[in-house]
């Protein structure tokens, strides 16, 4: 039987996701400075043109990337509720993914140590970690009301220290991949934060 012919919106949907793709990719390799639109062309296969009818520019293109990336860093977490499972669930999922190595999750960590020094991506991670912190912040605040987690705890700092061990383990992984040993670790520093976070059983009297 014919192949059914794909649709505008897929055929848009399957260039995007190769232009992506392939700026993740080249992020990786060259980092996001030397990024240019007629590069990610040429990776995915596709004209300078089409980079710019998708995206307008090259500072659009890697607000897409930023945010597309970490859209889907921890899969599964959509399912759980917010509290102190759902918590323990993104620490672990999370150091998982960065074991893996996958060309995105190296891409954002690449992107996010260069908006230190680029204005024009500053803004973007700085939403981006806003974002992250405000999760976990819900989480811990859920815990705090489901009696899960201590009440003596503040979710913004609990949100601060988190991600900052995340992302601390995330560039050491980078830098020296086999120096971190991620599957061991996922359950030592998720097992760290249970005990930190967990409210103590109530005694009967």
């Amino acid at each position: 039987m014919p192949t059914p012919r794909r649709t505008q919106k897929q055929r848009r949907e399957q260039a995007e996701a190769a232009l992506l793709a392939a700026s993740a990719e080249l992020v990786v390799e060259r980092g996001a400075r030397a990024l240019t639109l007629a590069g990610v062309g040429e990776r995915a296969g596709y004209s300078r043109g089409i980079v710019t009818h998708h995206f307008g520019s090259k500072h659009a293109l890697l607000e897409r990337l930023a945010r597309s990336v970490q859209a889907g860093f921890v899969p599964g977490l959509d399912e759980l509720r917010p509290g102190l499972d759902r918590l323990l669930g993104l620490v672990d999922g999370y150091i998982g993914e960065i074991g893996r190595g996958a060309t995105a999750q190296r891409a954002f960590l690449v992107l996010w140590t260069e908006a230190l020094t680029t204005p024009e991506l500053a803004s973007v991670f700085r939403e981006r970690d806003e974002a992250f912190r405000a999760d976990l912040r819900d989480d811990v605040a859920a815990g705090i009301a489901d009696g899960t987690v201590r009440g003596d705890l503040v979710p913004a700092e609990v949100a601060t220290a988190i991600v900052a061990q995340l992302r601390g383990i995330g560039l050491q992984r980078l830098l020296d991949p086999d120096a971190i040993d991620t599957e061991h670790l996922r359950r030592s520093i998720t097992e760290q934060w249970r005990r930190a976070l967990a409210a103590q059983p109530t005694r009967q009297p």
